[in-house]
């Protein structure tokens, strides 16, 4: 997956490039690549089960950063709120949406809502351009304001980093092409822009038909702010898992598919997920706990959008 991203990058900027289907085709393959960084290598290392050598993690998580994003943010963003919180409205920043998309039951509706069926792909799409120039450090400052990085000077340095990884990354993927490729700005530019929507396409429908299903649940506190039940019901009940059995599938996006597995054993590496599902569906069976699972990936997405419809109309 590193290969299928930087090896179309480097051949872009060292000027092998002299036509646009040629450039398009590149960036495009290297949006697959950067896809697959996301959930195969970064993923898995950031949550510290890549290796058993914490410091393989450390440097393998970097490759969150140099796909334009932030490893440190993205850690509170998933690892915490997400993992910890998984549906929870106003806690889960995975369904914390823009006011134009509703992701829960639970979030203020209004009239686009009944439209975002068909306009959300093209938001899927664009979510790794919004994540790669302002999404970390909107999310930098939120994250300060609620508790974390408050040890001495950890925002100022987290920041730094931020922009200097950022600046690399815009210096290979998109600034020395505009000088070196043969081709005009706007093209380039565009062809850019197409690398981000496959990535941010395939890696939102991911991890969105995982929680955002007709089976899945969204639980809201009481008033004393306490979820009813334990944690390991709690993400059975708000996770699905999709096309169980296919291996090809399963080895692209990182065993993504066995959503449940991950969520209850985020500290396990996901090649093991297959063999642990058998276990945790035979448990949920005993103790009566739902196992939700799509026989197919086709399937988990009309199911998702069956629920986008439905809660543009609730």
């Amino acid at each position: 997956m590193l290969a299928v991203f930087f090896v179309p990058l480097i051949l872009i900027n060292i000027g092998a490039v002299g036509g646009p289907w040629l450039l398009f085709a590149l960036y495009i393959t290297s949006g697959i690549g950067m896809a697959g960084i996301g959930m195969g290598i970064m993923h898995d290392a950031n949550h510290g089960s890549y290796s058993k050598n914490q410091k393989v993690n450390k440097y393998l998580g970097y490759t969150m950063n140099l796909i334009g994003a932030n490893a440190t943010v993205w850690k509170i963003q998933h690892n915490v709120l997400h993992h910890t919180y998984t549906n929870i409205e106003g806690a889960d920043d995975d369904i914390n949406a823009p006011f134009f998309l509703r992701f829960s039951p639970h979030a203020k509706k209004n009239g686009l809502h009944r439209f975002q069926y068909l306009y959300i792909w093209f938001f899927y799409g664009m979510s790794t351009v919004s994540w790669v120039t302002t999404k970390d450090f909107i999310r930098l400052g939120r994250y300060r304001k609620i508790g974390f990085l408050n040890k001495k000077n950890e925002f100022r340095n987290e920041l730094i980093k931020i922009i200097g990884w950022k600046l690399l990354y815009y210096s290979y993927a998109l600034i020395i092409p505009l000088f070196i490729v043969p081709l005009p700005p706007w093209i380039i530019i565009l062809a850019f822009l197409s690398m981000h929507f496959v990535t941010g396409l395939l890696i939102s429908i991911i991890f969105q038909v995982a929680h955002i299903m007709p089976s899945t649940e969204f639980p809201l506190p009481d008033e004393e702010g306490v979820i009813e039940g334990d944690w390991f019901a709690h993400q059975l009940a708000t996770t699905t898992n999709f096309a169980p059995k296919s291996r090809l599938f399963s080895w692209l996006i990182g065993g993504l598919n066995y959503q449940i597995e991950h969520h209850l054993l985020p500290n396990i590496c996901h090649v093991h997920y297959k063999k642990i599902s058998g276990i945790v569906a035979d448990t949920a069976l005993e103790y009566g706990i739902p196992y939700n699972t799509k026989r197919t990936f086709a399937g988990a997405i009309m199911d998702h959008i069956g629920v986008l419809r439905k809660l543009g109309k609730m």
